[in-house]
């Protein structure tokens, strides 16, 4: 029987993919901590929400991880569920790539999946159940041009995931990868006039090429459909899955 009011994290969840997700979770009964670096966002996403609280959190940060987490725990008692989804993007071919941004990339990509995930897990542990789910992408197994860093650490965030699989699965914990396709969001939406000037192309020539490619369905993914998927592996009907990185591309 699936645990009642559960403790939800959510990283970069104060809107996009992060905020679907944490809707879903809290229709689903759920309590969602919002973390995300916009304090501002996250307070007003949790409003928004209800059962839920916002936290400034930096993912890239030790410091500030574990300040956050551990407020948690002591007012909520017990971590049940971790979303690893914060992100962001950065376009440019390999020669031309600035150091500071692929370290701003990786950092919060696979440095803050690992840091939320690490101060997470004793919780998780003490209580002999916990849900890691990691928010990675179809190009955790696809690469796409200017996109070095991204697609770096989301293919490290799925094997980041499945060695916390290996670790923890004695002690009732569940850790898999999600791998979005194009989805709406604000992120794509930034990219394609940028992608269109690196091609010498249209935003639409862009969209194709670069964001939906030979993808089957033909269209983006809503962001709901992210977050059911999420819901899903944190269910008591997938607790046989882990270590696994779960394609919701539409096709490719």
């Amino acid at each position: 029987m699936t645990k009642q009011n559960r403790t939800v994290i959510v990283t970069g969840a104060a809107r996009g993919i992060g905020y679907a997700i944490a809707e879903a979770f809290k229709d689903n009964g759920d309590f969602v901590a919002i973390f995300d670096l916009n304090e501002e966002a996250a307070v007003e996403a949790a409003e928004k929400l209800g059962n839920a609280k916002g936290y400034k959190v930096n993912v890239a940060s030790e410091e500030s991880v574990k300040t956050a987490v551990d407020a948690i725990v002591a007012e909520r008692g017990s971590i049940d569920v971790v979303v690893n989804n914060a992100g962001l993007q950065f376009i440019s071919p390999v020669d031309e790539f600035p150091e500071e941004k692929w370290d701003l990339v990786v950092d919060v990509i696979l440095k803050g999946a690992f840091l939320v995930t690490k101060h997470a897990l004793p919780s998780m542990k003490e209580q002999k159940y916990g849900r890691i789910i990691t928010i990675s992408s179809g190009h955790g197994r696809r690469p796409d041009q200017y996109k070095s860093a991204y697609v770096a650490a989301k293919y490290g965030q799925i094997g980041f995931t499945n060695v916390v699989a290996m670790e923890n699965a004695k002690y009732g914990i569940t850790a898999n990868s999600i791998l979005p396709g194009p989805t709406r969001t604000e992120l794509i939406e930034k990219q394609l006039p940028v992608l269109a000037e690196k091609d010498g192309s249209t935003v639409e020539e862009a969209l194709n090429k670069h964001i939906l490619g030979g993808q089957w369905l033909g269209r983006l993914l809503e962001p709901s459909e992210i977050a059911a998927t999420a819901v899903f592996l944190a269910s008591d009907g997938a607790a046989a899955i882990t270590g696994e990185a779960l394609g919701v591309t539409g096709g490719e």
